[in-house]
């Protein structure tokens, strides 16, 4: 916070010496419109204080506050610039200031979540966590806690009835093979989860010798409701030793619905919610947020498009663009736009793109990997067939396939299609070889769904704004 205030002095005062504005300013105006600023600050922090030392933190969350803490600084200080001077032409310049530090603080906040990162991986700063319980659920929690090690997790081991076993090492390489790793510096963690004891011996350390029970600073339990009175001991003995407590519904328990809790009196109750995009004042800011967006992404489009033009024509004959009939919202089928990255093949309506395709030409094949044959589809975003962000339109061969074999596959079609995704980003991007890779695209699409919000959408888009300078392995 404190590096924020010297942020944002350092902008105000060293294009202050040579601006002509502020050298026709009255006396002290200079001075009052640092303070004013500083203060400024100060409110805006109250309410978008830095969180980057969080463990488990997206970049959205990071960006959005980022977002608020500029926004409010910049309109709290015109405000009062104005309460204080009406007539001093502050306008520019507060805009200027504001827009100055967005992006000098973005930046700000991206190495200062590197060095917490760097301090993490160097073994500071860590959390111990112990499991209790052998159900699936846990070692999701274990892929979120440990498998990173940034966020400065390191799990001692689990208390369980079963060793995991062979389960883990067939989870674990169902885990790297989702995320693409085949030579991940983490392979080989999951195997070295230590197996503490049975729950009936840790039941009988708790209550019998508590001193040598070395649980660290959280604890994760897993069991069937069934066993409420284990793990209501459970609870009370992390209270006693000012332990962290968190109880994870174990696999069978879940009935795959997206709940809210409400209280009826005082008792908690829970009931499902709708999606959000089903409120029109939801969709009329995703519709307003994909005009803007995709006006704007339109502009270097229509620069490029002679480079890309000549390219295409000398590497490939035939049309720059390739159209398709993909299925869109609520199963309508539409025309969806690229720039043309394959030659001209009959096969194209029917088959995914492979790795080594011999469809592709050289650029072709650079377009896809850098999402630049998806420019075209703003066009789509600006007509309304698609969103910015959402699902990703299949072909309609594939709806067919998949929707025969997949329950919840057309549940993503209650939205609109997008140029990119929740699952595009986080690592179900590219050819499906096996139903397990369509079925967890589909998951991730429709949480997407239950989950949207306009600072989901700044999130993703951001991912996948890094994959043009970090090519993803699964887009090809």
């Amino acid at each position: 916070m404190l590096g924020d205030f010297a942020l944002l002095n350092a902008i105000i005062v060293i294009p202050a010496r040579w601006s002509w504005q502020v050298n026709s300013w009255p006396d002290r105006s200079l001075e009052i419109f640092i303070l004013v600023n500083n203060i400024a600050l100060i409110l805006a922090q109250t309410r978008f204080s830095t969180i980057i030392h969080r463990r488990v933190l997206g970049a959205g969350e990071v960006v959005r506050r980022i977002i608020g803490l500029s926004a409010l600084q910049a309109l709290v200080s015109y405000v009062l610039l104005k309460v204080f001077d009406y007539y001093l032409p502050i306008g520019w310049i507060q805009w200027g200031v504001g827009t100055a530090f967005f992006v000098c603080l973005l930046f700000k906040r991206l190495i200062e979540r590197w060095f917490i990162k760097l301090y993490r991986q160097a073994g500071r700063n860590s959390r111990t966590v112990t499991l209790i319980g052998n159900d699936p659920e846990l070692m999701t929690v274990y892929d979120k806690l440990a498998l990173d090690d940034t966020q400065g997790y390191k799990v001692w081991g689990y208390y369980a009835d079963e060793k995991m076993g062979e389960w883990t090492h067939s989870h674990q390489a169902d885990s790297e093979k989702r995320k693409g790793n085949s030579t991940s510096p983490n392979v080989g963690t999951e195997l070295e989860l230590k197996h503490l004891g049975t729950l009936q011996e840790f039941m009988r350390l708790m209550k019998e010798n508590p001193d040598e029970l070395k649980l660290g600073d959280e604890v994760y339990v897993s069991l069937s409701r069934r066993d409420k009175d284990i793990i209501k001991r459970i609870s009370r003995f992390c209270d006693h030793r000012v332990i962290r407590f968190y109880y994870v519904p174990v696999s069978v328990e879940s009935i795959g619905l997206n709940l809210k809790r409400e209280l009826l009196d005082d008792m908690e109750v829970f009931t499902t919610y709708e999606n959000p995009l089903e409120n029109v004042f939801n969709r009329a800011i995703k519709r307003l947020f994909d005009i803007v967006m995709s006006s704007i992404f339109l502009i270097p489009t229509m620069i490029m498009f002679p480079f890309i033009w000549i390219i295409i024509k000398i590497q490939s004959p035939g049309p720059i663009f390739f159209k398709q009939d993909r299925t869109g919202l609520d199963g309508r089928t539409f025309k969806m736009m690229k720039f043309r990255s394959m030659h001209v093949n009959k096969d194209a309506d029917r088959l995914q793109a492979t790795k080594n395709d011999p469809r592709k030409y050289p650029f072709g094949n650079f377009m896809r990997k850098s999402n630049i044959d998806e420019l075209p589809q703003f066009f789509n975003v600006l007509k309304g067939d698609m969103s910015f962000v959402g699902p990703r339109p299949h072909m309609l061969a594939h709806t067919e396939q998949y929707s025969a074999l997949i329950d919840q596959y057309m549940v993503r079609h209650f939205v609109k299609p997008g140029l990119t995704g929740w699952a595009q980003v986080t690592g179900f991007r590219g050819e499906t070889k096996e139903l397990w890779q369509m079925e967890g695209r589909v998951k991730r699409d429709i949480w997407y769904m239950e989950h949207w919000s306009i600072w989901l959408d700044i999130r993703i888009i951001w991912l996948t704004a890094k994959t043009i300078f970090i090519h993803d392995e699964h887009a090809y």
